[in-house]
């Protein structure tokens, strides 16, 4: 203290100063390590499997809560389904998903979640699924969000993919369901390899091309084609 009572106003200010500046440089550069550490060790690779225990996931919807979560579910701990839920609300420009089935009630409100964040998402569905008991195709659609099916009757779009961003992919077996997600065998591989999400960007678009109902002659209930 003694030393701060001999300093003059305007020495004590440039102490603090440069202190100011040493912190805000010292930030950068631990910035800067983490950033050169996750390029050494490449892109990020990250695999999942389920089915994942029952935990709170509240705190991912809710930033800034002013009382702990009261649900009965544990709570601060990580699963598979809380990181791919991480994983899902990273988006911050784009979200496209080739789901065949979906209907998990926390994935859709992570989806609609981002949605009005104002990320543009697009999805392309399964026309037979997308109707089904539970399904959430439809409170998508009804919030304004971009969704096609798969136009043929012969095939079903079976897919279960998202791209993030254009740049991070999130692929595997599971289906978009409570049952996949709680009682099923299945993985899940998030990757930001480029040569692996490049493939999957091209099929989203070839997809999303060929469910365009612009795109389609309508057929008439007596069976004949019309414009």
């Amino acid at each position: 203290m003694d030393v701060f009572k001999q300093m003059s106003f305007k020495e004590l200010m440039k102490v603090l100063g440069l202190g100011t500046v040493a912190f805000v440089l010292g930030v950068e550069w631990l910035n800067w390590l983490t950033r050169r550490l996750r390029d050494s060790r490449g892109p990020l690779k990250e695999v999942l499997f389920f089915p994942s225990p029952q935990v709170c996931v509240e705190h991912l919807f809710t930033s800034h809560r002013s009382f702990p979560c009261a649900c009965p579910l544990p709570h601060g701990i990580q699963t598979s389904f809380s990181r791919l839920l991480e994983h899902l609300l990273s988006a911050r420009t784009s979200l496209e998903m080739c789901i065949f089935s979906f209907s998990n009630m926390e994935m859709s409100r992570a989806i609609l979640l981002l949605h009005k964040r104002g990320v543009v998402v697009r999805v392309v569905t399964d026309r037979d699924y997308m109707t089904i008991t539970g399904s959430q195709i439809g409170a998508l659609r009804k919030a304004g969000i971009s969704v096609r099916h798969e136009m043929s009757s012969a095939v079903h779009m079976h897919h279960k993919f998202a791209l993030v961003d254009g740049r991070k992919l999130i692929s595997g077996s599971l289906n978009w369901t409570l049952t996949a997600v709680q009682s099923n065998k299945e993985n899940v591989i998030i990757t930001e390899e480029p040569e692996l999400v490049r493939p999957f960007q091209q099929e989203f678009l070839k997809l999303w091309e060929a469910s365009d109902p612009a795109n389609h002659k309508l057929q008439s209930k007596n069976g004949q084609i019309k414009k």
